[in-house]
């Protein structure tokens, strides 16, 4: 059987969706899946072991681009197709496919396995991917309740000894925290601010942690930022890709990060994590999971204190 999973982006939809994947894998483990994903996220979807191939064209810009997308995935001819992303644009991919279309899970009208459960826009990811694979048959006792899907588990990065994915590549030895003090650049509200980062990471460094900034590279006014108050806090903004990130999470004492993808790449690789929530976004809806897990949200970030910070991190890191 040959099977298509697409998963597009963002980072944290990417990442919540590997339970969603592991659980396609687990009921087909003999089949020949393929991710459709974007560039960004072909490292951890090749170290996660659950595809035989990635491919990582799947939002192409171009119309040439996207015509020959649409020509290869025809002539692959893929049995069935599970649509993790549930996007239009992904939906208008099961309508390209024709004439010969696959068993299709995801919310395409018409499409065989189609995901009809009139609640799932107010599901949390983790239910709401459980629920779309019950629907499709594979998962019947599906937890679907509110809190009760497991998280992803990216596990698997602790067993790559590759020397780039090796905390010393960064000049860090533990124990160590990381910081993801950044947020998606049009939604500021969802930063806690920088100067909080930086009261952080010298009452981190004065308990015997070193401490490391990580992010995309737009968010180098931060590092900097946080940095000049610290200046023994790592700046490895801007020089980690998503894999390099897992692996450092995995073996992190501590992560403290705002509601962004590498905050969710860090609690899935299994790290202590604290994740800062603005009014901008609802946990319920898309919060990181697991024991190692505690939330903190105000409507507005700038108003959550360091202090209350560090009581939820000494609920993670007890005496």
């Amino acid at each position: 059987m040959k099977i298509l999973v697409i998963k597009l982006a963002a980072l944290g939809d990417v990442v919540l969706a590997f339970s969603a994947m592991t659980r396609i894998r687990r009921a087909h483990p003999d089949a020949e899946i393929t991710l459709l994903t974007t560039p960004a996220y072909a490292g951890l979807a090749e170290a996660s072991g659950l595809f035989d191939q990635v491919q990582t064209d799947g939002r192409p810009r171009a119309f040439r681009d996207l015509v020959a997308m649409l020509a290869r995935l025809r002539r692959s001819r893929f049995d069935l197709v599970y649509d993790l992303q549930t996007s239009s644009r992904s939906s208008r991919y099961f309508y390209a496919l024709w004439p010969r279309l696959p068993r299709w899970s995801g919310i395409a009208p018409g499409a065989a396995l189609r995901h009809t459960n009139p609640q799932r826009t107010r599901m949390h990811t983790l239910e709401r991917q459980a629920d779309q694979l019950k629907a499709a048959g594979i998962w019947p006792d599906a937890p679907t309740v509110p809190g009760t899907a497991p998280p992803p588990d990216l596990g698997f990065m602790l067993q790559s000894d590759a020397p780039h994915l090796s905390p010393a590549h960064f000049g860090l030895t533990a124990p160590y925290a990381l910081l993801v003090p950044g947020a998606s650049p049009h939604r500021p509200e969802k930063r806690w601010p920088a100067a909080h980062y930086a009261a952080l990471a010298g009452a981190l460094a004065a308990e015997g942690l070193g401490v490391a900034v990580i992010g995309a590279g737009a968010e180098a006014s931060l590092a900097a930022e946080i940095t000049r108050a610290c200046p023994g806090v790592v700046n490895l903004v801007g020089r980690t890709d998503f894999a390099q990130v897992a692996a450092l999470a995995a073996r992190a004492a501590l992560v403290v990060g705002n509601d962004t993808g590498p905050t969710h790449l860090a609690a899935a690789a299994g790290a202590p994590t604290v994740v800062l929530f603005s009014g901008a976004s609802d946990p319920a809806l898309c919060a990181p999971r697991g024991a190692l897990v505690r939330v903190l949200r105000r409507p507005r970030l700038e108003d959550l204190d360091v202090e209350t910070v560090r009581q939820a991190i000494k609920s993670l890191r007890p005496s």
